[in-house]
């Protein structure tokens, strides 16, 4: 058997179905992200991220407009979650995060991953995990155990709680969070979120305990590790310049970034000035620069 993907491993053991035997009470006094509701959602309760006890998703494929060791030749599998525990005032998929869609049961979330590894796809993209964390875990079991052998991506916003990612661990293969600010001010503000900052250093380090830098195999294809992605946005409000200088000293110098250029105004960012404009070349080119200077080891997203 290969390292990766790393949930072979507990599946072999067993420890995989011991533990989605075990996930689903989380859910009865959810704590599983940084708001801590502590509601009941095992009977439909529902706390900051509006999910409840079933998992929605938006829409599933293969997907082209990943970073390039994750679309490699076939694409990566993604699957879109309903909801999110973030609140950006510019969020550019504010109908996915705010919105309802198709409920599914965790064995119809085992059979789309089986279904998008069937048609070729690289890797198992989650895009906004986190509230629904016990019964992906428990759709992975299944699905592992009728055959899925493609790396697992956990794509999400930043805001996680330590205690579930290390739930995690064994499972995902690929972190790939945003790292959107650099103090919780704006984080608060921005994305209606408290203590963001240390919420946010926390995950990365406890992302990259887990997976460490990314390792690509020969031919591009991300196998293992951590992606982490920074979206600059106008007058120096992401705070890029601390972002990249967390990153290259506390994380890692050779950490694989996505220094992101699609800042656009959406959602409610025209209430927010000076959300209410695009990106300028010299403000990215002013990020790009930063990024370079906190590490000369730092791999770009082309």
């Amino acid at each position: 058997m290969t390292d990766y993907p790393v949930y072979l491993k507990i599946l072999e053991t067993g420890k995989l179905e011991r533990l989605a035997e075990g996930v689903m009470q989380k859910l009865a006094a959810c704590e599983l992200c940084p708001h801590m509701c502590g509601t009941n959602r095992l009977r439909s309760e529902l706390g900051y991220c509006k999910a409840g006890m079933d998992m929605e998703i938006s829409g599933y494929g293969l997907h082209f407009g990943e970073e390039p060791p994750l679309v490699g030749h076939h694409g990566s599998g993604t699957i879109f979650f309903c909801h999110c525990n973030l609140g950006c005032v510019y969020c550019q998929n504010w109908d996915i995060s705010h919105g309802s869609g198709e409920k599914i049961s965790s064995t119809g979330l085992a059979r789309i991953m089986l279904e998008l590894q069937k048609q070729g796809c690289h890797n198992i993209n989650l895009v906004t995990p986190t509230h629904y964390v016990p019964q992906i875990i428990v759709s992975i079991a299944r699905a592992a155990e009728q055959g899925l052998r493609v790396p697992i991506v956990y794509n999400c916003g930043g805001y996680e709680a330590e205690e579930t990612l290390k739930i995690l661990e064994g499972i995902i293969d690929i972190y790939m969070p945003d790292f959107k600010y650099d103090n919780s001010e704006t984080g608060l503000r921005l994305s209606q979120i408290p203590n963001y900052w240390e919420a946010a250093k926390s995950s990365l380090r406890e992302m990259h305990r887990q997976v460490g830098d990314l390792i690509i195999d020969k031919e591009g294809i991300a196998l293992h590790g951590l992606i982490i992605r920074h979206l600059v946005l106008p007058e120096k409000l992401a705070g890029t310049e601390e972002v990249m200088r967390f990153i290259a000293e506390e994380i890692s110098p050779h950490s694989y970034i996505n220094v992101m250029n699609q800042y656009y105004p959406a959602f409610k960012a025209g209430e927010y000035s000076p959300l209410d404009r695009t990106l300028t070349k010299a403000e990215y080119e002013r990020a790009i620069r930063a990024a370079k200077s906190a590490s000369t080891l730092f791999r770009f997203a082309d």
